[in-house]
Formats: structure tokens, C-alpha cells, sequence
């Protein structure tokens, strides 16, 4: 049935078609991929070779593999095959439009916020969630707190519990990997308040840099009177008192103590970034920067120290007036060849299908090919600890793949077929049936009046 799909698809001229619904709905099924380029990403790239998948499992990859003789077969032949992509930090089903308040759910109303998780405000009917699964993105980890800005930006404070999700699913409880996948941070700004230069603008004010440092320290301080006080809530609760009043923000924020959960530190500028450091040797924090502009300038200590980056959006202007113009451009490279561990995300739900790119934009800027595609598959599942399930074709892991005529970091690369959760994924989504729409648009009448 698979392959009179594929071959209608390729006399019609099209990809990225919608599958029936009962096979979108399928739960389990078995698949195979024969005859194609794999990239495995774990272990190099099998030519001419099979990937079977099993009730949700990839279960052989390989030159010499029997297929089962219940598998659905996909020729393979000139096609290719990848793990499927990675969006390390996303408001996907968060932020619908993001000057539509009614539509922007990324954001609560105060600083403290680590007991709210982004698990109960992903809608999964978004309309951004279609469009960045057909470009080949299968998971993302969906976060609250600021997003949109330039870099990962959002303001200083506890802004809450994000979710590692899979882009496929009628509720939030089919897409979720993880519910509670990592506590996110804004860290403060060392800022003397002039505007960046990416804004294009000239200082319009601003403060002195020693009333600058005050600040940063006030409210870094800030920030640890609400670890001590999850430490003291912490050691009160085991103690077994029955007098310990519930208090559900210290309760959810005693979990990055010890390392119990991942914590997400949004952070830019080598100052802050260093800042956030110490912090979290302090507290034993499971510490990940996001953002990273100015992790260049400490690149050896965050890969002496294991700290991952997850990198802001690299298509973007530099961030301050004295910054060269290529920085956005060479940090992943910079960052990679020092030694740390890199994923790229887009901080966004609009931009999402954008991520292949953000990698691709810095190959031309010194990073390898290879580290770049493993930047947005293997290396986001180790940074948030899941790449005993995603991230590589392996035997054992998720069957999430997507199938395509070329590279998918090249903007021309068409993608295929997407498995979630070993199902083929519709492909439909906005972006497509707008350009039906107006492809199909009546030519305009013109009429002309004579007397």
C-alpha cells in the first residue's frame, strides 16, 4: 500500500502529500525503508541500506537486513534518511501569534514562577506545529518564559518547567516524551541599559556600569534567596514535620537541588554566562546555558566543565557595536571545536521549520557538516539526557526518521516522509494549502469602460 502511495505521489508530482487517516491514526505497524542513503548520525552512513520499524521501534538498520513480510515497504532508492530533528527550545504550541496576546500563552505574570509547566498550555491543534513537522523537526523541547527575542531573550526570574514533546499527537499526553524535561532560568543582564546594536539604535539613556553591577548583583542575590529557601523547604519536608505548611513554588523549585532535574539557564554575555556558573556550582545545578552570545570568550571553561549551549537563532545581526559582524555567524564553530556540546534551536513557534537552516547557516562558517546535523539530532537528545530514545538510527530507538530527496539542511531538499513514534506523519499544513489556495487564484477581470 506504501509503495502505490509513493508511486501515485511521483506521477502527481507531488511530496509532502496527506496520508489516509487510518494510517495516520495507526498506532504501531511495520515499516521499511529499503535501498536508501542512512545517516545514522551515531554511526556513520550505510549506502544501499534498510531501516525496519516495529511497533513504534527501529528494529535493524543495515545493509543485510531481512525485512519482515508484514512490513510496508518505502522504495528507498536515491533517497535518504535521517533522524528525525530536534528544536531544543521552542514556544511551539505556546504562541500562535506573537502580538495577539490572546494567542501568547509563553508567559506567566510575575518572576517566580517554578511551579507552572508548559505541559498543561501546548495546544496541539497550533497551526505552527504542521508546518515545522513537514520540514523534517519531529520533537522540541516547548518552554515558557519570554521567547521571540533576539538570542533566546525573556526577562530575569523562575520562569517555569519545560516539556520535551514529540510534534505529533491529537493531546498533549500523545506528543509528551517528557513532562518535566528541565526547570528554565532567565538569568539577569549585566546591561548599562543602551540599546543593542542590532536594534539600531543609539543610546537612549542608560545607567553608569557600577549602578549596572549593583543591580545584577541585587538580583542575582534575588535569585539565590529562592534556592535557600527550596534548600530550607527541602530539608523541613524530610525531617517529617507535620507543622511544614505545602508551599507549592518551593516544593517544584527543591527539584533542581542535587541535580534532580535539569536546569536551563537563559543566559548571553560571557559575564552573565560565567555568573550563571558559579550559581550552579554553588547549588550543584544539572546546568544547560541557552542563548550563549559571549560563550566564546569562556568556550574552555564550559567544555572543561561539561556545560552544553544551546545556541540562539544564528541568522540574526550581532549584538553589540563592537561585535564582529560574522559572530552569530562563527560561534557554533568556535564553540564546537573547543570542546562543547552544541544544539541549535529557534526560540519560537513561527520560526520553528527554520531550524535546519539555523545548523546550515554556520557550516558555512566553520562548522563540519557532520557536527551540524548532529547539532539538531544527537546532540539536542544528549544535552536534554533522552539519547537513549532519539537522536540517532539505532537499533532500540524511537522509530522518528524522516525520509528525504537530499540533505535537509539544504533549503531545496524536499522532505519526504516523517514516522513519529514509528507512524507516518500527515504532512498537510498551512503553508502548503495557502500556496494551493492562491496558486489556484482566479486571474483578475479587467474591464474597460468605453463612451
Amino acid at each position: 500500500m506504501v509503495k502505490s502511495i509513493v508511486a501515485a505521489a511521483a506521477v502527481l508530482g507531488t511530496v509532502g502529500f496527506a496520508l489516509p487517516a487510518e494510517a495516520v491514526a495507526q498506532d504501531g505497524g511495520t515499516f521499511a525503508v529499503q535501498g536508501a542513503t542512512i545517516h545514522t548520525v551515531a554511526d556513520g552512513v550505510i549506502e544501499g541500506g534498510t531501516i525496519v520499524i516495529r511497533d513504534g521501534r527501529i528494529i535493524a538498520v543495515g545493509q543485510d537486513v531481512d525485512i519482515p513480510a508484514d512490513a510496508e515497504i518505502i522504495d528507498g532508492e536515491g533517497k535518504h534518511v535521517f533522524p528525525g530533528m530536534i528544536d531544543s527550545f521552542s514556544s511551539l504550541g505556546l504562541t500562535e501569534v506573537g502580538a495577539v496576546a490572546v494567542t501568547n500563552d509563553a508567559s506567566e505574570l510575575g518572576r517566580w514562577n517554578p511551579h507552572l509547566n508548559a505541559h498543561t498550555a501546548i495546544h496541539p491543534a497550533s497551526e505552527h506545529i504542521p508546518v515545522a513537522r513537514a520540514n523534517g523537526i519531529t520533537h522540541s523541547l516547548v518552554a515558557p518564559g519570554g521567547g521571540g527575542r533576539f538570542g533566546g531573550g525573556g526577562g530575569s526570574g523562575i520562569q517555569g518547567q519545560a516539556t520535551l514533546v514529540h510534534l505529533d499527537g491529537w493531546t498533549v499526553e500523545e506528543m509528551e516524551i517528557e513532562k518535566t524535561a528541565a526547570m528554565i532560568i532567565g538569568w539577569p543582564t549585566l546591561s548599562t541599559g543602551f540599546r543593542a546594536f542590532a536594534g539600531f539604535g543609539r543610546p537612549a539613556g542608560g545607567r553608569s556600569f557600577q549602578r549596572a553591577q549593583e543591580r545584577f548583583d541585587e538580583e542575582v542575590a534575588e535569585m539565590d534567596s529562592w534556592f535557600v529557601a527550596a534548600e530550607h523547604y527541602r530539608q523541613a519536608v524530610a525531617s517529617g514535620s507535620s507543622r511544614v505548611p505545602r508551599n507549592i513554588q518551593l516544593e517544584h523549585l527543591s527539584r533542581v537541588l542535587d541535580r534532580g532535574m535539569k536546569v536551563i539557564v537563559r543566559a548571553n554575555g560571557w559575564r552573565e554566562i560565567e555568573s550563571a556558573i558559579e550559581f550552579a556550582e554553588k547549588w550543584n545545578l544539572d546546568l544547560t546555558i541557552a542563548g550563549g552570545n559571549g560563550a566564546r570568550e569562556i568556550a574552555g571553561t564550559l567544555a572543561e566543565k561539561n556545560i552544553p549551549v544551546i545556541l540562539g537563532p544564528v541568522q540574526r545581526l550581532p549584538q553589540g557595536e563592537d561585535t564582529a559582524y560574522d559572530d552569530p555567524n562563527t560561534l557554533p564553530g568556535v564553540l564546537h571545536e573547543a570542546g562543547v556540546e552544541i544544539a541549535f534551536a529557534t526560540f519560537n513557534s513561527s520560526d520553528a521549520r527554520t531550524l535546519p537552516y539555523e545548523a546550515a547557516n554556520s557550516v558555512s562558517w566553520g562548522l563540519s557538516k557532520e557536527a551540524a546535523l548532529e547539532a539538531v539530532t544527537l546532540g539536542p537528545a544528549r544535552v536534554l539526557g533522552v539519547d537513549d530514545r532519539l537522536g540517532s538510527l539505532e537499533v532500540g530507538k524511537v522509530g522518528n526518521l524522516i525520509v528525504t530527496d537530499g540533505d535537509p539542511l539544504e533549503i531545496t531538499t524536499r522532505i519526504e516522509w516523517v514516522f513519529i513514534k514509528g507512524v507516518p506523519s500527515d504532512l498537510d499544513n498551512k503553508h502548503d494549502s495557502l500556496w494551493e489556495e492562491y496558486r489556484n487564484r482566479p486571474a483578475r477581470r479587467v474591464t474597460t469602460t468605453t463612451t
